[in-house]
C-alpha cells in the first residue's frame, strides 16, 4: 500500500539540510590536508554543544538511551560519521570523487525500500518510480569518473553508510526526537573520532589546522552537522526515510550551484540537465496524491495526509 504524500512544509526543513550537506562539499575541500580523524572529531564536538544549548533554548530535552537504543545510536555515529568519513577519504584515493558520489546517489532507492519496512509499512510505488529519476539526475551532475576493484568497495561502503545515517535512527525517532538523535549521535561520534584521531594522529594533530581549516570546522560543525541534523531527522520523522530519501538528490545541485558561486567554474550542459532531471524525479515522487482517510476493503487502515509514520518500537 502506498501512503499519501506530506505537505509541501514537512518537506522544507529536509530540503534545507540537503542544501547545506551539498554546500559541505565546497567548504570539505579546505580539509584535505587536515588531520581527518582530529578535524572530524573537533566538528561533532563543537556541534554536540551548539545542539545542547540550542535544545535547551528551543525547550527539547534529550533523554538518555536505554536498552536496544544505544545499538541503534551507536550503529549510526559508527557507520553514518565515522566510517562514511573514512569510506569518503579512502575511496577518493582509489576513485574519482564522482565514483563516490555516484554511488551515495544511489541512496533514494535503498531509503524508498528499506525505510518503509523499517517504519512497519510497504514501499511507496511513488516513491520507489521517483528513485531511479533522481538517481540519474545526481549521476548527470557529478558525472561517473574512473575507478578500481577497492575504489568500487570504498564507495559501496559510502552508499551502505550513507543510508544507515537515516535507517538506524527511524526505531530511536519516536522517543528521542531529532534534537535527541542529533545530540546521541553527534557525541558519540565525536568520541569514536577522538579516539581514532589521538591513537593515529597524535594528541596534538590538532596544532596543524590552519585559520582556514578551523574556520571550515566551524562551518562544518553548525549548519553542516547541527542545523542539518535536526532539519534531516525532522522531515525523516514526518513523513517517513522513503520519502524523505528523495530530498538527497538536493545534494549534488547545491553542490554544485555552491561551486558555481565560490568560483569553481560555470557548470556544463550535463550538469544542468541533471539538475532538472533531479527536479523531475523530486516531482514525481513528492508530489501529493488525494488517498481517503478510512480503511480500504482489504482492511488496511490509511492515514490522513501529512501524517507521521507509525513509530517502530524500541526498548
Amino acid at each position: 500500500m502506498d501512503t499519501p504524500s506530506a505537505p509541501f512544509a514537512q518537506l522544507v526543513p529536509g530540503m534545507v539540510g540537503m542544501t547545506l550537506v551539498g554546500s559541505s562539499v565546497t567548504v570539505s575541500h579546505t580539509l584535505v590536508d587536515a588531520p581527518l580523524f582530529t578535524a572530524q572529531a573537533v566538528r561533532y564536538a563543537a556541534a554536540t554543544v551548539i545542539l545542547m544549548v540550542v535544545a535547551r533554548l528551543a525547550g527539547a530535552r534529550p533523554v538518555w538511551p536505554r536498552g536496544r537504543e544505544w545499538l541503534w545510536l551507536t550503529g549510526l555515529a559508527v557507520s553514518g560519521l565515522v566510517l562514511f568519513n573514512v569510506a569518503v577519504v579512502r575511496g577518493v584515493a582509489h576513485a574519482e570523487p564522482a565514483v563516490v558520489a555516484v554511488a551515495v546517489a544511489c541512496v533514494p532507492l535503498l531509503l524508498g525500500v528499506v525505510g518503509p519496512l523499517l517504519e512497519r509499512r510497504r514501499p511507496s510505488r511513488q516513491v520507489l518510480w521517483a528513485a531511479p529519476v533522481v538517481m540519474t539526475g545526481a549521476v548527470l551532475v557529478e558525472g561517473t569518473g574512473r575507478t578500481d576493484a577497492v575504489g568500487v568497495a570504498w564507495a559501496a561502503l559510502a552508499l551502505g553508510c550513507e543510508a544507515a545515517f537515516t535507517l538506524l535512527a527511524v526505531p530511536v525517532l519516536p522517543r528521542h526526537t531529532p534534537w535527541g538523535v542529533s545530540v546521541h549521535a553527534t557525541w558519540l561520534g565525536g568520541v569514536l573520532l577522538a579516539v581514532l584521531g589521538v591513537t593515529r594522529e597524535g594528541p596534538s594533530a590538532a596544532r596543524e589546522l590552519s585559520g582556514t581549516q578551523w574556520a571550515a570546522v566551524g562551518y562544518l560543525a553548525l549548519m553542516v552537522t547541527a542545523v542539518a541534523f535536526v532539519l534531516w531527522y525532522s522531515t525523516v520523522r514526518s513523513v517517513g526515510a522513503g520519502r524523505a530519501g528523495l530530498l538527497t538528490g538536493i545534494a549534488p545541485p547545491a553542490a554544485a550551484a555552491v561551486g558555481t558561486v565560490s568560483g569553481a567554474g560555470v557548470p556544463g550542459p550535463s550538469v544542468w540537465l541533471g539538475i532538472a532531471v533531479v527536479i523531475a524525479g523530486l516531482v514525481v515522487g513528492l508530489r501529493p496524491r488525494d488517498v481517503p482517510v478510512g480503511r480500504l476493503t482489504d482492511g488496511t487502515h490509511v492515514a490522513p495526509a501529512g501524517s507521521p509514520p507509525a513509530p517502530a518500537r524500541s526498548e
